[in-house]
């Protein structure tokens, strides 16, 4: 009787319209800057597990801009292209102006070529924003702030590493 128990069992198992469930869809992390899912977390680089991940820019360069930048309301940021652009902003002292601000990270040393900056100015019109023009002095300024940013954020992880 038990020998005939096994193959109806089988039988009985095989013949049922149970049907396997979808499968599971990982999590993927969420960025902060951007929050749309995917992407790689500040943690992985550097780590020794994951080879394979690095960035296109200078880490340093990439965060000082980052930082300067981040003062401003980011509207996109693309790391491996090594973009940020701005939203658009008034500063307080000045309402009938507004700026936006395109950074470009590029290259892996962190050299004075390595970072530019786009200032685009628009003045507030009778009917609206006029046309945006580009302030190539606002610029420099940005691009030394983003240096100096670089410089002591360089400077502090050299302290980490005397330490």
């Amino acid at each position: 009787m038990r020998y005939l128990l096994i193959p109806l069992l089988a039988l009985v198992v095989a013949c049922s319209n149970i049907s396997p469930g979808t499968a599971v869809k990982e999590e993927q992390p969420v960025s902060l800057l951007t929050g749309k899912p995917g992407g790689v977390k500040l943690s992985d680089f550097g780590s020794k597990n994951n080879t394979d991940i690095s960035m296109p820019v200078n880490a340093i360069a990439w965060r000082a801009a980052i930082d300067i930048a981040s003062l401003v309301p980011l509207a996109d940021v693309d790391t491996f292209g090594g973009t940020i652009v701005t939203e658009w902003y008034s500063l307080a002292d000045r309402p009938n102006e507004r700026i936006k601000l395109t950074i470009f990270v590029v290259g892996r040393e962190l050299r004075s070529d390595s970072i530019t900056v786009r200032v685009h100015v628009q003045q507030r019109m009778a009917d609206g924003w006029g046309e945006a023009v580009r302030d190539e002095a606002l610029a420099r300024q940005i691009e030394d702030l983003i240096f100096a940013r670089a410089r002591e954020l360089r400077a502090e992880s050299l302290a980490e590493v005397v330490d």
